[in-house]
């Protein structure tokens, strides 16, 4: 693995420790460093660039003190400094190209370019690893192969490191090339077989391919993973649905809804399962307790409606019917089954009406024509 993130600067080595011709201010500088005491050491790196405007490493130090004080624009030309007095140090350059792409500054890539091709002061082949991998990223937005490129570069310095694979991976989703994504995620799993990022890829696609049981059996891995994660509950629920398990469903958004009770998705999405399972004793408690938090929501309205109609619950079906429609008065659907609720409550005239409105949206049906003829 790469010792750093692909976004995070780097410390140069300790020149002033190894050379006793540096002014002693540096070597108290960077000892203030190496604590973490910027306040001190900034004082110190300024009177050293103020004696030798040509010092890169007290230039490279400042810059390294600024982008800690949260200074980035300082930051940023404290490196260029640095790489202006010694243009081949590999540190300088990586790290003044790190703090351009964190504001999008196009001249990120000249000197992330540079650094691929200088030598580091130490860990040789992670740092230019590192270099090609800060710069793939810099690329994504516009230059997609070169990007690729440069993602293979830094897997061949460091084979074992997953970092290069899932940054192509994720890359190839995006520009909707599934099956190169798939198979660099794959890479990613062999060398990491705990990967949420490959797992949360691999089923994304899968998923968009309704490649249900694949999806099924990666959501699974990285449930067990993260068995606290109401999100992978939720899909993993709703791909084993897909697949018609409706029981192995219905439990993992169970688990879902106790992780997040107030995900009103998850909600949804559960009573929506009782219902397709028959379960409308289930469903009709779900849809209510969805309608304490959204009492103006139509569809959770209609939703209760046909399950008190499934049930029979005629004369609730029909307060449920009838607040939907008040609430949404273009729902076509719901007309009709406020209808065939007011039939059963003997609510003739009603039931009338609500076929009336209903085919005013909605293509004729036989319910329709029924009706019609009642007037005649």
């Amino acid at each position: 693995m790469l010792p750093q993130s692909a976004g995070q600067t780097v410390r140069h080595h300790k020149v002033a420790e190894q050379d006793l011709t540096f002014p002693q201010e540096l070597t108290q500088a960077e000892a203030a460093i190496e604590n973490k005491d910027y306040a001190t050491a900034e004082p110190l790196l300024k009177k050293v660039t103020a004696n030798d405007p040509h010092n890169y490493q007290a230039w490279f130090d400042l810059g390294f003190v600024y982008n800690g004080l949260g200074n980035p624009d300082e930051s940023i030309a404290a490196y260029r400094k640095s790489v202006a007095a010694k243009p081949d140090a590999f540190e300088s350059n990586l790290n003044l190209g790190l703090m351009l792409a964190k504001i999008s500054q196009p001249d990120a890539e000249q000197f992330l370019r540079a650094a691929t091709t200088l030598k580091p002061a130490t860990n040789q082949e992670e740092g230019r690893a590192r270099a090609w991998l800060s710069l793939g990223h810099v690329l994504e937005s516009n230059k997609t192969e070169q990007a690729l490129d440069a993602y293979k570069q830094a897997s061949s310095l460091l084979p074992k490191d997953p970092g290069p694979h899932l940054s192509a991976g994720a890359l190839l989703q995006k520009d909707s090339r599934f099956a190169d994504a798939e198979q660099e995620y794959k890479q990613v799993l062999v060398l990491d077989p705990n990967s949420s990022d490959a797992l949360t890829g691999l089923a994304n696609i899968y998923m968009h391919g309704n490649r249900f049981a694949d999806a099924g059996e990666i959501l699974g891995k990285l449930a067990a993973l993260q068995p606290n994660d109401a999100h992978t509950h939720m899909q993993l629920g709703r791909v084993l649905a897909a697949a018609g398990k409706n029981d192995e469903a219905i439990a993992e958004l169970q688990t879902a809804a106790k992780l997040a009770p107030a995900d009103s998705d998850v909600q949804r999405d559960l009573a929506d399962l009782y219902v397709a399972s028959g379960k409308f004793d289930l469903a009709e408690g779900q849809y209510r307790t969805l309608l304490t938090s959204h009492p103006a929501d139509p569809e959770l309205h209609h939703g209760l409606g046909v399950v008190l109609l499934k049930q029979r619950k005629f004369p609730e079906a029909q307060q449920e019917f009838l607040a939907t429609v008040k609430l949404k008065p273009d729902m076509g659907g719901a007309y009709g089954d406020l209808a065939a609720a007011a039939m059963e409550n003997k609510d003739y005239a009603l039931a009338i009406r609500a076929t009336d409105v209903r085919a005013k949206f909605l293509p004729e049906v036989a319910p329709s024509f029924f009706s019609s003829r009642l007037r005649l």
